[in-house]
């Protein structure tokens, strides 16, 4: 059974599936790894740091087929160098793409 010990609006999931990233104004795609994932917000892994408040969309790629894939609107709010030279992208999700 699930806890909801957060002070949160929605509960943080650990997650560990693809993403993929571009900046709003860009065709140039990248891949990571995302992290978690909550109602309100996402962190991934990326091999670079974005200033904070930068638009990007993502596509969440889960492992099972039985999951569908997520497309999100998303701003940067934290991006924090890690030990093995890549960054931990925190994000706010502002809308969800639709099909």
């Amino acid at each position: 059974m699930l806890t909801h010990d957060e002070k949160r609006d929605y509960i943080r999931m650990d997650v560990d599936c693809d993403i993929t990233y571009r900046l709003a104004d860009s065709d140039q795609v990248s891949t990571g790894r995302c992290t978690t994932l909550s109602g309100a917000g996402v962190s991934f892994i990326a091999n670079r740091p974005f200033d904070i408040g930068l638009a990007l969309e993502v596509s969440i790629l889960p492992k099972t087929p039985i999951t569908p894939p997520m497309t999100a609107f998303i701003e940067v709010v934290r991006s924090v160098k890690q030990g093995d030279g890549t960054y931990e992208i925190a994000a706010s999700i502002k809308s969800i793409k639709g099909n």
